[in-house]
């Protein structure tokens, strides 16, 4: 448990205004992402227990996916009930430990997920240009240094921040024009200099996320290397066909993650309501798209979600 040390210069609360200019339709923009995240829960939990429950899926692929599943969980529960309760009941306080808290596990998460999915593409990497090797490499100790590594290495990026946050007094507005809190948007209420976030808030989150996606990119170069020699075209098949839910759901996260990231940075001309739309779409999109994409792809998965449900079906 975090336990935070609140000074003098730290609010009892902030305000949470949700999406300015669209405040008379955040009881009908509730709807869709009330929605969205339902389908978020109910997908990942799907995921959850099929992975956990069926043997045959007990597999590096399917724990790393398990632990992306987890990961989305955490990502946008940390955000969209609080949302959801200041679109529909106008419940826009948030303590500043609440605050501090939310921002910690959404910008965790973020950072986590894009850690899973290198993972995830050293697995495949493996599957396909050492299949003989797949099961010496990836032994269950190999996966659990792996999961317990990039969790901690998360958690020591993130942690920081929480610190930065404290040190700062906060002696003018406590209104966050925002539907949850983020670092730098909570930094920029501050009557002091940010230099410090802006600067670790930025690069070190940031360049760590890059060296993800620069490794994501060599395993990938590696794996079409390899496919594209392959003698037949069923395991040319076979071999994208792996991977390929895999390159979907890098593409769903990556793309609007670092459309949100540079807009807030740089777009200037770029509307507060358009940005804070586009961010809270990011934290439900994903972890809503993800296991549908999973289900869809993968026929392990797929399988087993028609067997679970045509079993319900006949009960």
């Amino acid at each position: 448990m975090i336990i935070f040390n609140v000074s003098n210069y730290n609010p009892a609360t902030f305000i949470l205004v949700g999406i300015p200019g669209l405040e008379q339709a955040h009881v009908w923009i509730g709807i869709p992402f009330c929605t969205i995240y339902i389908v978020a829960i109910v997908g990942n939990c799907i995921l959850l227990y099929l992975i956990m429950v069926e043997r045959s899926l007990h597999e590096p692929m399917f724990f790393f996916l398990l632990m992306l599943a987890m990961t989305d969980l955490i990502l946008s529960t940390a955000c969209v009930p609080k949302t959801l309760s200041i679109f529909w009941f106008g419940a826009q306080e948030i303590t500043f430990p609440g605050c501090l808290t939310q921002m910690f596990f959404l910008h965790y998460s973020f950072v986590l997920d894009s850690a899973i999915l290198m993972a995830m593409a050293f697995d495949c990497y493996v599957a396909i240009c050492s299949p003989l090797r797949y099961t010496t490499i990836l032994t269950p100790k190999t996966i659990i240094k792996i999961i317990v590594g990039i969790s901690f290495r998360s958690f020591c990026i993130i942690l920081p921040v929480v610190f930065l946050l404290t040190r700062l007094p906060f002696c003018r507005t406590h209104v966050i024009p925002h539907t949850y809190c983020e670092h730098i948007g909570v930094a920029r209420l501050a009557c002091a200099d940010i230099s410090i976030n802006i600067w670790y808030g930025f690069c070190v989150p940031i360049m760590t996320v890059i060296s993800d996606v620069i490794l994501i990119a060599v395993s990938y170069t590696l794996i079409l290397y390899a496919v594209f020699r392959l003698p037949s075209q069923d395991a040319l098949q076979k071999a994208l066909g792996t991977c390929g839910s895999h390159v979907c759901v890098i593409l769903i996260f990556y793309t609007p993650a670092f459309f949100s990231i540079l807009a807030h940075r740089f777009g200037h001309n770029v509307s507060s309501t358009f940005h804070i739309m586009f961010a809270n779409l990011y934290i439900v999109v994903p972890p809503a798209l993800n296991p549908i994409v999973y289900g869809v792809k993968t026929k392990q998965i797929r399988d087993k979600v028609i067997l679970l449900f045509s079993a319900k079906g006949t009960e």
